[in-house]
């Protein structure tokens, strides 16, 4: 089935909520659940700002084509990964990558595809299921200076430069903020944190930010 770009940016938001908690399985040691999604939080909200409207459309920053994601790499931290497709499922609850040791992260494919213009989410462990580190285990290490890049089906390799990370309660996360439109392309590196030792498992999201500088 063909997503347009609207379709897909409203299929985004409609994931919202439920995307929150989406690594909620993630914990420090093996866990049975590790890969199921948390509970389906609230009803989505509404009403996310449109790039559009901000600034005119000769003013916008230059983006890339849609091209879907092949591999992520971060060389600050070493990571390199290769991307798998992220979707929903029949319930409407939002698939996860695998916990796995060594397990790729994932794209969400009803978010804009890296390069192109909204926030390309990235989904990643923060831990495997053996315990040891996961995909996205360095987040943390990131800083100004430090890049992400995404190579593409089309060959072309989108570079984004790291803005901020940010902590988050997953009973409080910042829906407008993380997965609102924007005028530019965007990148979301989304992964665990917050570990509980007496619950065993991670009550916060870590979010990164980055910008598109070059493809």
């Amino acid at each position: 089935m063909t997503i347009r770009r609207g379709d897909r940016r409203r299929s985004l938001v409609a994931a919202v909520a439920i995307a929150v908690g989406l690594l909620a399985g993630c914990a420090a040691a093996p866990d049975p659940a590790f890969r199921q999604p948390s509970a389906t939080a609230g009803p989505a909200p509404t009403g996310l700002p449109q790039a559009s409207s901000q600034q005119p459309v000769e003013h916008l920053p230059e983006v890339l084509p849609a091209s879907r994601p092949v591999s992520v790499h971060i060389p600050s931290t070493g990571t390199t990964s290769e991307l798998i497709s992220l979707g929903l499922r029949d319930d409407g609850t939002l698939d996860v990558p695998p916990g796995d040791p060594g397990a790729p992260s994932g794209w969400y494919n009803l978010s804009p595809t890296p390069g192109e213009r909204g926030p390309a989410v990235l989904l990643g462990h923060v831990n495997a299921t053996d315990g040891g580190p996961g995909v996205f285990a360095d987040l943390r290490d990131l800083g100004e200076g430090d890049t992400v890049s995404v190579t593409r089906e089309d060959g072309t390799t989108a570079i984004f430069a790291f803005q901020r990370g940010e902590q988050y309660a997953k009973d409080a996360f910042p829906t407008q903020e993380v997965y609102g439109n924007t005028a530019g392309a965007e990148l979301r590196l989304i992964t665990c944190d917050g570990f509980d030792p007496e619950s065993g498992r991670f009550d916060d999201n870590y979010v990164v930010y980055a910008t598109l500088i070059a493809g």
